[in-house]
């Protein structure tokens, strides 16, 4: 996968755009300064989440005996998951934050990583395809081009989230919510692909014995 073609399914699976107006409900209590500094933390947490799945990706395959065929099916589903929700509009849902999570965080000092790194950002589907990703990687150019993808995805979510007042006022949510929907069926090709990827040389094999 190259690095515009990974970074295009990553953007699209953590959705920064979609979660605006969840971020802005969460972090009305804040001060414009201390909202910065949150979004500031919470890119930082994302590079560091995403980073430890893709390094640590091997290792938890071969420690639960999980073929690089069955994590791609896992990982297509989820990601899958991911899409209905995001073209069904419920994008909490697809997060996995429920409203006990949201109402806790509307009282604490500091939702930079949980509920906003995790799971907002970096929540099952990207994880998913972090961990789908680095199964199989093989070379260090490779790992590079995806720790890029991951370094610009925690800009980008420095930039959306800074400016989430002023794109939310722009593009109110019914633009929010018809590009949420056209990042929904992005994610849904990656998560087919995903299950291709992995049935595939299931299929041969059982085809040759």
């Amino acid at each position: 996968m190259s690095f515009l073609a990974f970074f295009t399914a990553l953007f699209s699976v953590v959705n920064p755009l979609g979660a605006i107006p969840l971020y802005i409900s969460l972090s009305q209590h804040f001060t414009p300064r201390v909202r910065n500094e949150q979004v500031l933390k919470s890119s930082i947490y994302v590079v560091g989440i995403l980073l430890t799945f893709l390094l640590a990706g091997s290792f938890i395959l071969r420690f639960f005996s999980i073929t690089i065929e069955g994590m791609r099916i896992a990982g297509g589903l989820m990601i899958i998951r991911s899409a209905y929700n995001m073209l069904d509009g419920n994008f909490k849902k697809g997060k996995a934050i429920s409203n006990k999570v949201e109402q806790e965080a509307l009282v604490k000092e500091d939702i930079s990583f949980s509920p906003i790194a995790m799971p907002m950002l970096a929540g099952p589907g990207s994880i998913s395809l972090i961990i789908s990703t680095s199964a199989s990687l093989n070379h260090l150019q490779e790992y590079a081009f995806i720790i890029g993808a991951i370094l610009l995805l925690a800009v980008s979510v420095y930039v959306i989230f800074r400016f989430s007042p002023l794109l939310f006022a722009r593009l109110g949510e019914g633009g929010i919510s018809a590009m949420q929907r056209i990042m929904g069926f992005i994610v849904l090709t990656v998560g087919i692909q995903f299950i291709i990827n992995g049935v595939t040389p299931l299929l041969k094999t059982l085809l040759k014995g």
